[in-house]
């Protein structure tokens, strides 16, 4: 892969729109199968050729295109809430996970078998949600640093809710998988804001 702002700015992105798919469940208890589908396909596409493909074209970031342009302008209604909170620590998780090999082979290797369900139910099926939340709880979660997602009890409380947070949460370190592999880092947020802006604006 190249490893262009476009691109960077492109997982970034994903990464952005899965902390806001969090934020949004979490709060409202709702979210549109079209809008959750990007991000759990993430996390299949584990050998893309380029980076689109992760997503299923740059169009399915539109959320975390917006986001992220907020935060990197500096709009202080962009950075209210707890995405930017949910994103960074996705990013830092992240980091603890890949130098953790053998973790990585165990959520691959279930990865398999949840990509047979997701072939046979459907890649939103609940059976595949809970299959998903199952490998964010034995592995990532595991971590000393965890993330804490705040927002109506109610909403949390309800399992189906929380296994799909904890879905999309998994799809999250995946797009900050593929920003480290493409050079990013969490200084690319203070530093290089210019550049990525205009990678986005590239997408």
């Amino acid at each position: 892969m190249q490893h262009s702002k476009k691109e960077q700015a492109a997982a970034l992105a994903g990464i952005f729109q899965a902390a806001a798919l969090v934020e949004r469940l979490a709060k409202t208890g709702q979210l549109p199968e079209d809008v959750l589908q990007p991000s759990i396909q993430s996390i299949f596409v584990t050998s893309p050729q380029a980076v689109p493909e992760v997503y299923g074209g740059y169009d399915k970031l539109t959320l975390g295109r917006k986001l992220l342009k907020g935060v990197l302008n500096r709009d202080t209604e962009a950075v209210q809430g707890d995405v930017v909170r949910y994103a960074l620590a996705l990013i830092h998780l992240e980091r603890k996970l890949n130098r953790t090999p053998p973790m990585l082979n165990t959520i691959g290797e279930r990865l398999k078998r949840t990509r047979e369900q997701a072939t046979h139910f459907g890649m939103l099926h609940e059976n595949v949600m809970s299959s998903l939340a199952g490998i964010y709880l034995d592995t990532i979660s595991t971590f000393k640093t965890r993330i804490q997602v705040t927002g109506d009890p109610g909403c949390l409380q309800i399992p189906s809710n929380a296994n799909k947070i904890r879905a999309i949460l998994l799809a999250g370190i995946r797009s900050a998988m593929l920003w480290r592999q493409l050079g990013g880092t969490r200084w690319h947020l203070f530093f290089s804001r210019k550049k990525l802006l205009d990678g986005l604006n590239r997408l």
